[in-house]
């Protein structure tokens, strides 16, 4: 991604150290975060100093490749395995986590009691883990931009952009490479409540890149969909079920009741890291309840009755009935046929 000019993935491997972007602290101050040890990196997670599903899929896969580097011969199996296990119950509706951690922690563990080699494929592995994302985002961009008319306005809910992968995005790739190729279109951008990833995130990178976008409230997008100013909804995924539904950051689900309601398209992109082939359907995926201060206040100061309890659920459940296609690397699928890509 572009950043006042200059090229940043949102994770990487350098110097012993896991690095990415503050995301906590954009737009107003950039800041790279560095890592040193897993337990860090478990806390940089929970507290969405990084997130998007992909983007933590590869922190995760780093995480463990660092682990690896700073596990004890002795006990170097346990060690991987505790470190394995307190990455995945960081967050636990984004499958791209437990899929990255596990990806690099089989690669490791098949090389014991060569410890030197374990470590050395452990960064191999983790690297190879997100290039893979990298690749996947891209060709969804290539794939997605196919559906994108000419002068379409398109809505988009949270940040499914480069900072919520390694690179490129899921949803913005497809906007950025249909930005590229001249359609002259215009992003409408939930702000996303309660951590405004919409309105910090998305209008950042649209901004950075000179994509025409405007931050609207999340529950003004209906007023929008009513005036018939919506031609096209796209967002991402955090865990896609064998059945096609989808879990996406809370406030997914009535954009794509209002889409149904206006026969307005309503897409999900996602790579293969995201699709969860054990997980039957929706009902079955754990939801993520954050903490009900990230909705009554806002760096400190309340914006709610602080006697008042508040309900902070981080993510809903959008049925495949609802998802006119689900945009992959290797195609646009139907949700039900989707699931089937991963196993080909």
């Amino acid at each position: 991604m572009q950043i006042d000019g200059k090229q940043y993935l949102s994770v990487w491997f350098e110097n012993e150290r896991v690095k990415m972007i503050d995301q906590n602290k954009l737009p107003f101050e950039f800041r790279i975060a560095e890592y040193s040890n897993y337990l860090e990196i478990c806390d940089a997670i929970r507290e969405m100093t990084v997130r998007g599903a992909p983007a933590i899929g590869a922190t995760g896969a780093y995480a463990i490749a660092l682990a690896a580097q700073n596990a004890p011969e002795e006990k170097f199996r346990a060690y991987l395995r505790t470190a394995r296990d307190e990455l995945i119950a960081t967050r636990p509706t984004a499958i791209d986590l437990r899929n990255g951690v596990n990806y690099v922690y089989e690669q490791t563990i098949k090389f014991i009691p060569d410890y030197r080699h374990s470590r050395q494929v452990a960064i191999l592995a983790a690297r190879e883990f997100a290039k893979k994302s990298i690749d996947d985002c891209y060709q969804i961009g290539k794939i997605g931009s196919e559906i994108v008319p000419h002068g379409a306005r398109i809505l988009t809910h949270c940040n499914a952009g480069a900072l919520a992968t390694v690179d490129w995005g899921t949803a913005l790739a497809i906007i950025r490479i249909a930005h590229q190729q001249n359609k002259d279109i215009f992003v409408y951008v939930d702000e996303t409540r309660p951590r405004f990833q919409g309105a910090r995130l998305t209008a950042f990178e649209l901004e950075q890149e000179g994509i025409p976008h405007t931050i609207i409230t999340d529950s003004a997008s209906g007023f929008y969909f009513w005036k018939k100013e919506i031609d096209l909804v796209i967002t991402g995924a955090d865990r896609i079920c064998l059945n096609g539904d989808i879990a996406n950051k809370i406030g997914t689900y009535e954009k794509a009741v209002l889409a149904k309601e206006h026969k307005v398209p309503f897409y999900v992109a996602a790579p293969f890291s995201t699709f969860d082939l054990a997980t039957k359907e929706g009902a079955d995926i754990p939801i993520e309840i954050r903490d009900e201060d990230e909705i009554k206040r806002i760096n400190g100061t309340y914006l709610a009755n602080p006697g008042s309890p508040a309900l902070n659920p981080s993510f809903d459940i959008t049925p495949a009935k609802l998802i006119t296609g689900i945009i992959t690397p290797k195609g646009i699928f139907k949700p039900k046929d989707a699931a089937r890509q991963v196993q080909i």
